[in-house]
């Protein structure tokens, strides 16, 4: 995925991957909220109160969302390192099974293909489980029908694709086209790609603690709504506008430990699942237009010998 560098004033007043359109709304309310305390302050009644800023310490408020939002960004990194872990262990899986598995019959190339496409299944498998989507057509084109029609019936796809990989590289073993060693490795990348899903399992069925969340949502409407009786006597007019300052800041970064949270799914800011599947079918593809030249190459050194 390019990432394209956007200018800084144009990045200021940007919409699209940010957070405004989830918080404005409560943005303005504690604006209109702020502007009738200086009103009733216009009026001489008693609402300004500075002692109020003593209930909530602005410090434990910033260390509360500090690490509502570092823990989200923990979540979000640790995602992005698994699908790193997952592309690099299918690019090597299936560079292994193009190049060290012997071709013995007629037949072997089509089944190499077929197992490539199940390592790209195997990803596309995950992504949709992670979303907690049906069976589609993105895996129709990447297996046999049959499979297709039995994957549509399993709680964990990818880990049913993940099985027919290990059943097709026992079957290259037991035929003599894989030694115990080639096997072993290929197995392990396996169990690598296998520990990826449940490390993204891990981190979808985990989320934040609700009474964590509840409470910092608590905090930070207690704390906008005490605000303006402490600013009132200093900004006068001008509160309304501050307090929209203070809770467009405060809850924009709730909201963003909030979006990053799961960052499985179709948000902006979520990780590009698509665009990193469509980059591992085209490794595979690409892969499987070159053709292994380990026998060409023992060919040569016959013909050489021979002569």
């Amino acid at each position: 995925m390019v990432i394209k560098k956007i200018p800084c004033f144009q990045m200021a007043f940007q919409i699209k991957g940010s957070v405004i359109l989830s918080i404005y709304q409560g943005v303005i309310w504690f604006g209109c909220f702020g502007f009738l305390i200086s009103v009733l302050y216009y009026f001489k009644l008693p609402v300004s109160q500075p002692i109020l800023a003593n209930v909530i310490p602005s410090i434990v408020l910033g260390l509360l969302l500090v690490f509502r939002t570092n823990t989200a960004y923990d979540r979000f990194w640790e995602g992005r390192k698994i699908w790193g872990s997952i592309v690099n262990n299918t690019r090597n899986l299936a560079r292994q099974i193009w190049v060290s598995t012997n071709e013995v019959s007629p037949g072997d190339r089509e089944g190499k293909i077929v197992a490539l496409k199940l390592l790209v299944a195997f990803a596309v498998a995950t992504k949709l489980h992670l979303r907690n989507e049906e069976i589609n057509s993105e895996l129709k084109d990447l297996m046999p029908s049959s499979r297709y029609f039995k994957l549509q019936g399993m709680n964990n796809p990818p880990l049913e694709v993940a099985f027919w990989i290990s059943d097709y590289l026992q079957q290259q073993y037991d035929r003599n086209c894989l030694n115990s060693d080639q096997l072993t490795n290929m197995q392990q990348l396996l169990n690598y790609l296998v520990d990826n899903l449940g490390g993204c399992e891990r981190i979808l069925k985990t989320p934040m603690p609700l009474a964590y969340a509840i409470h910092l949502k608590q905090l930070l409407f207690l704390y906008c709504l005490l605000l303006p009786f402490q600013m009132v006597e200093s900004l006068g007019w001008w509160t309304g506008l501050i307090v929209s300052l203070v809770s467009f800041t405060l809850f924009g970064i709730e909201a963003i430990g909030l979006e990053i949270e799961n960052p499985f799914g179709y948000d902006t800011n979520d990780l590009p699942l698509d665009t990193i599947c469509l980059t591992m079918k085209r490794n595979v593809d690409d892969l499987i237009s070159l053709p292994p030249s380990v026998r060409s190459l023992q060919s040569d050194e016959s013909a050489i010998s021979d002569n």
